[in-house]
């Protein structure tokens, strides 16, 4: 196998997110536990890596001003919403204080928030980070997980808008 990598040809940026934004994606929200208060930011691109070890990952721009809390904290939650926590999802894709008036207790691993009544949550230690392009993929040596709320589907993010999914 050849050690160079081919010469790529230039794509459209709303193009590639015009095409790549027909593959669902489920919602999350990851959050920290940092020296000056708790940290999250929304996140689409979270995935399971390897049972063994359990190591899941998750992209985050390199313009994120959240991101570096989530860092430097070295742990993190990954919170999966519900169907109905849309409004969480844009909160968390923001500015400012996104933890003002949400309701949320420490994990009892690394203490990072769970947010209530998300469907599963999945606590974290920060194994290794990659660089790739304009985000990083940020891989998670899983603590402690657990299914959460059951009565409600998943928060799907398809071609810019929200919806549900229905089995």
């Amino acid at each position: 196998m050849s050690s160079e990598r081919p010469v790529r040809s230039a794509v459209d940026g709303a193009r590639f997110r015009q095409v790549l934004g027909h593959f669902p994606t489920g919602v999350t929200v990851i959050t920290a536990a940092g020296p000056d208060g708790p940290a999250g930011l929304a996140v689409g691109s979270f995935f399971s890596v390897s049972l063994d070890p359990p190591l899941v990952a998750f992209c985050a721009a390199k313009t994120s001003s959240s991101y570096p809390k989530v860092e430097a904290a070295g742990h993190f939650v990954v919170n999966v919403l519900g169907d109905d926590q849309e409004d969480v999802c844009r909160v968390f894709a923001g500015k400012g204080d996104k933890f003002a008036g949400l309701g949320y207790r420490p994990s009892p691993g690394s203490g990072a928030p769970v947010i209530n009544d998300v469907l599963a949550w999945i606590d974290c230690d920060i194994d290794t980070v990659h660089e790739a392009g304009d985000h990083w993929i940020v891989v998670g040596h899983v603590r402690e997980l657990e299914v959460g709320d059951e009565s409600g589907g998943p928060l799907v993010f398809y071609r810019g808008g929200y919806g549900r999914f229905a089995p």
